[in-house]
This record gives structure tokens, C-alpha cells and sequence, in this order.
């Protein structure tokens, strides 16, 4: 296995830790090349009339990485970024994911290439109806299965079962993320933060160490972000920093989280939150903080910043936010990596719930949402920590070893390797 560099593309990158796996496994090469390699990928053009009459022109993807284990499963989203290679990188990083936590999932994701925040919501609406005719048929409730991602939200996934519906008739398992009016899951919206949370928790507990006494610093704060910081704050963690697209704020002190999401919702901001001190964007990274939770974009930790990282434990609420060089260099110091298999698999966890309760027709209590997400998670967690220690090997190999294991089993035993 050739050695990581920093001009990875995002879907190379995690080919990388696809490929450290394969090696571990021995994998024989024609599963190697399957695995690595999407099942599908389909670009379309989205024409989108905005508001003043003009017709703008932009581009979606849909990637199907890999269905062996079931239905494709992934969010959509919308971010000048989404090109092509970057949705392959997430809808890898979906079939990993749903094996690692064992649901019975592949892996998709889906994007447009476009600002969300620059478009009304009038042309939201047109936009997303106009992408699910395009991608429609080849999704389905037991086929492929969307859900909100970063530039998307229950109100994008209610639009987008609308359509689908229009065309197929009643299917709320189409997608997940939903309003719970129309059939979302209790607990959706807060699940990706909560299971940040969850494995945080059960990872520093491991180091012998206590949420009560641990200085977090959250990168990011929309709905991954804001949900952590919630529950990171009621589980006992002194969370110092957060940032946003407009800026970063520190308080040695600990923030006082409840008014500052106050704050957020009267402004939409965490940047001119008055009682804590503003600092540069990237410095949230380099803090002297206990733990580290990168929640925005990915390869935000990289070889020019890992040296400056301080943490002693990083969870990566966000996909892919750390480079395989990083990732190796962060190793070699000792620094414990919580995985995004792991860190963000809590969205996926409950999609699964919800689309459960969508084929059944029957609702679950929010208690009960949290309840099976915790032991699901944490029997996940339990079973990449003990690999990791019986291998000598770090949180990270374990998961892509585990998760491309089951995949292979899987696709071995359906006949098609």
C-alpha cells in the first residue's frame, strides 16, 4: 500500500483506509475491485427558474456505492463543493458506516452543486422537486433511500417525498429526515450530535477519563454542531469554543450553551456573541482544548495544521475531516481518532428507526428513538475498541477492517463475487 499524500481527492482519501482494510483482510483482488469502485453514478442537469424568471442551470449527482447489505442509504447535499468525486467519497463512506453499526443498509449520497443560502425558498422547492424527477428512478423505499445532509433539512425531505409521491403514489419510506407530521422519527433531528456524544463519552471514559473534567471545542455548528454541544453541555463536558461559517469564539470559562443558542437563533450566528472572545476561524483547531469535535467540512485537519492539533481525543462529527496523512500523523503522537463511522453514524441509526416505522406504519416514543441509538451505538463502539486493542492497530483500521469484512461476507454470500 503506497503511503498517503495531501493531493488525495476526498474519494481516494477514503479509498486509502478501504485499502489498509483490504490488505489486513488479505482480500482477494477481484472483491478489492468491487469494493472500491461504485455500483452507479448518475449526473443530471437541474434547469432551476429563479424567482425573477431567469433559468439558471445546475448539476446533481446521485452515487450508489455499494447495496450488498441492503437498500443504498445516503443523504443529499447541497454545497458549491458536491461535485462528482466528493459524493463518491461520502457514499463509500456510507457503506462503511451502515456495516459498522450494523443496519441493513449500502451506501449512496447525493448532491447539487449550488449555494442553498444564495436561493430563496421558493427556489429551493423548485430546485428539489426538479432533482428528485431527474434521480427518481432510481430510488425507491427499497432501492435507494435519501435523507438531509449538509444544505438540506426536514423541509428539503418533505419536498422531496412530495415528489416522489406525485409519481408513485404514498411512499413516506422514501426518504428520511422527514417532519414527524409526515412520518419522521422522534429523535432524527438531534441524532448525528447525540451519537457524537454517545461514543465521545464511551472513548474518554476508556481513557480514564471523566466528561466533567474535559475541554471540548466544537468546529461547526449547524445541525451537528449545535445538537453535541446540547447534549455534550448536559453530560457534564466545559465546551470553550464553537464556530461557524462567520467565525469562531473561545471562553476559557466555559460558554454558557443554552444562551448562546439563544443568541444563534435571534442572529444566525455564534460570531458576535458578546460574551466570549472572538478568534480566527482555524484557531478553533489548535486549541489546548481535551477533545475535539470537527463538525463542518472535511479535511479540514491536515499535514500543515496536525502538528498544531492539541487534543488528546478527536471525533469526527464530520465526514472525512481528516487527512490519511494526517490521520497517520496524529496516530504516531498518541492522539486518540474517534472514526466518522462511528462519530456521525447516530443520522444513519435513526433513519433506519424511522424508515422501520415509515414500513410499519407504527410510531415510536422519542425515549425509545434514544434509547436503541445508545445501545446501538455503543455495542458498535465496543466491538472496533476491542479489535483495536487485540490488533495493536488504532479506531480507525479496526472500523474499515470490520465494516469491509461484513461487506465482503455479504456480497460473497448474494453470489456476485
Amino acid at each position: 500500500m503506497a503511503e498517503p499524500t495531501e493531493d488525495m481527492t476526498p474519494f481516494e482519501a477514503v479509498n486509502f483506509f478501504f485499502h489498509e482494510a483490504a490488505d489486513q483482510l488479505r482480500m482477494p483482488d477481484a472483491t478489492r475491485d468491487v469494493l472500491s469502485g461504485t455500483y452507479r453514478e448518475i449526473r443530471v442537469q437541474v434547469p432551476l427558474r429563479m424567482d425573477d424568471g431567469a433559468i439558471r442551470t445546475l448539476y446533481g449527482y446521485r452515487v450508489q456505492h455499494n447495496g450488498a447489505r441492503g437498500p443504498y442509504k445516503g443523504g443529499v447535499r447541497y454545497h458549491p463543493h458536491a461535485d462528482l468525486d466528493e459524493v463518491r467519497a461520502l457514499a463509500s463512506l456510507m457503506t462503511w458506516k451502515t456495516a459498522i453499526v450494523d443496519v441493513p443498509f449500502g451506501g449512496a449520497k447525493g448532491g447539487v452543486q449550488v449555494d442553498p443560502y444564495e436561493l430563496s425558498s421558493a427556489e429551493l422547492e423548485r430546485l428539489t422537486r426538479r432533482y428528485v424527477a431527474q434521480i427518481s428512478y432510481i430510488i425507491g423505499t427499497y432501492r435507494d433511500i435519501p435523507a438531509p445532509d449538509m444544505g438540506t433539512n426536514a423541509q428539503t425531505m418533505a419536498w422531496m417525498m412530495d415528489a416522489y409521491g406525485q409519481r408513485a403514489g404514498h411512499s413516506p419510506g422514501i426518504v428520511t429526515g422527514k417532519p414527524v407530521a409526515l412520518g419522521g422519527s422522534l429523535g432524527r433531528e438531534a441524532a448525528t450530535g447525540r451519537g457524537c456524544i454517545i461514543v465521545a463519552t464511551e472513548a474518554v471514559r476508556d481513557l480514564g477519563k471523566d466528561p466533567d473534567d474535559l475541554t471540548l471545542a466544537i468546529q461547526g455548528f449547524g445541525n451537528v454542531g449545535s445538537w453535541a454541544a446540547r447534549i455534550a453541555k448536559a453530560d457534564g463536558y466545559n465546551i470553550v469554543a464553537v464556530s461557524d461559517v462567520h467565525g469562531a469564539i473561545y471562553d476559557p470559562r466555559g460558554l454558557r450553551i443554552p444562551d448562546l443558542l439563544d443568541h444563534v437563533a435571534e442572529t444566525g450566528t455564534v460570531a458576535d456573541y458578546p460574551d466570549a472572545e472572538r478568534i480566527d476561524d482555524d484557531a478553533i483547531l489548535e486549541l489546548d482544548v481535551d477533545v475535539l469535535l470537527p463538525a463542518a467540512l472535511g479535511g479540514v485537519i491536515t499535514k500543515s495544521n496536525a502538528d498544531r492539533v492539541k487534543a488528546s481525543v478527536i471525533v469526527e462529527g464530520a465526514n472525512h475531516p481528516v487527512t490519511p496523512l494526517a490521520d497517520h500523523m496524529l496516530a504516531d503522537r498518541g492522539v486518540t481518532i474517534v472514526p466518522d463511522l462511528l462519530a456521525n453514524a447516530g443520522g444513519v441509526t435513526v433513519s433506519y428507526f424511522e424508515w422501520t416505522q415509515n414500513i410499519q406504519q407504527f410510531h415510536w416514543e422519542e425515549d425509545e428513538v434514544n434509547a436503541e441509538l445508545r445501545k446501538r451505538l455503543i455495542k458498535a463502539y465496543q466491538v472496533v475498541r476491542d479489535y483495536a486493542r487485540t490488533h495493536d492497530t488504532t479506531l480507525r483500521r479496526a472500523a474499515f477492517i470490520l465494516a469491509a469484512e461484513r461487506v465482503a461476507e455479504s456480497a460473497n454470500l448474494r453470489g456476485y463475487l
